[in-house]
């Protein structure tokens, strides 16, 4: 028989654990519902946004944040307009276009500051110089892609053949392409495992001929700026989840090996190896930490080229298009 004193501490006790379990419920309930919308499938190039998400790195910061992979027919600044996502990744050149477009865009953090675009061709067919390009056919991208190779061709006077490029790099094996587009952190490394040697490609960095456009960042709708917690959150979050991608590469390898294979997304370990080296070239640079800071005249550079390009109709004010702490 349980005595009146017992009853009364088991009855305590089951108070308590009823306070808690609402007072965590509560917690739970009270992180702020996010949907991230990424710009390609699940890869080693978002392995901080994963990382944040799994380690709770957003959940910390009172964010509920669940990630949408993008792909081939999925635009996430779209998506963000149409209110499918509340924040977007995206390369700032083509954020800056949907903004000429209408869509009331802010830049909150900028992820990749030094451009991983390149074109590549083969020494033994004597291109050693950009100006060897002359004439040939190049493979492009979609017109987000062309913005700095054809800015670089009419500055050098080159008149090339355009080649609409497919994601996959076998018309250039085959020789029916003389230089193709490419990514430094996943095509150039496809050249190699296809068996090209880097000593017989010759690769032409955008970021070293005055076109260093800064590439993945992250984005909003003006709207959400009232939500501070979610700029906020989003920025610490995700900064603190690529410090420690670069921290534990060994761990984040293997969860985005995991989570492609969950979403079907073939993976290949030694590619994924190199994509996030080859990230932490890009978004470290000479940087000893992660900075998503956009500089108004790394931004003021950048529009000048597309605005003096065509590609913007208005040249967008830094002071209303990037966020900064004091909003």
């Amino acid at each position: 028989m349980v005595s009146g004193i017992g009853k009364g501490l088991v009855a305590a006790g089951a108070g308590l654990l009823v306070m808690l379990c609402v007072l965590w419920c509560g917690t739970v309930q009270a992180r702020e519902p996010v949907r991230l919308i990424l710009h390609w499938y699940p890869q080693a190039q978002f392995a901080g946004y994963y990382m944040a998400l799994e380690k709770g790195f957003y959940a910390s910061r009172g964010l509920d944040v669940r990630i949408l992979p993008g792909g081939p027919d999925i635009a996430p600044l779209d998506w963000l307009a149409e209110g499918r996502a509340d924040v977007a990744t995206a390369f700032l050149s083509t954020a800056l276009q949907r903004w000429d477009a209408g869509v009331d865009l802010v830049h909150i953090g900028q992820v990749v500051h030094d451009s991983a675009l390149m074109l590549v061709a083969r020494k033994s067919d004597g291109i050693t110089r950009v100006e060897d390009l002359q004439g040939k056919r190049v493979g492009m991208w979609g017109s987000d892609f062309q913005i700095q190779p054809r800015d670089l061709f009419r500055r050098k006077g080159i008149q090339v053949h355009v080649v609409q490029q497919s994601p996959s790099m076998d018309l250039f094996m085959r020789g029916g392409l003389d230089a193709v587009s490419a990514m430094w952190y996943n095509e150039y490394h496809t050249l190699m495992s296809y068996g090209l040697a880097p000593e017989d490609m010759s690769t032409f960095f955008f970021r070293d001929e005055e076109l260093n456009f800064p590439e993945d960042a992250l984005f909003v709708l003006r709207p959400t700026l009232a939500r501070p917690e979610v700029i906020h959150g989003m920025r610490e979050g995700t900064m603190e989840g690529w410090e420690y991608v670069f921290a534990h590469p060994d761990e984040a390898l293997a969860m985005m090996l995991r989570i492609m294979k969950a979403n079907g997304v073939q993976a290949n370990r030694s590619h994924q190896r190199w994509m996030l080296d080859r990230m932490r070239d890009i978004i470290l640079g000479k940087r000893s930490r992660i900075d998503l800071s956009l500089t108004c005249d790394e931004f003021s550079r950048m529009t000048g080229i597309l605005h003096a390009d065509g590609v913007l109709q208005k040249e967008p004010w830094a002071e209303t298009f990037l966020w900064r702490e004091e909003q």
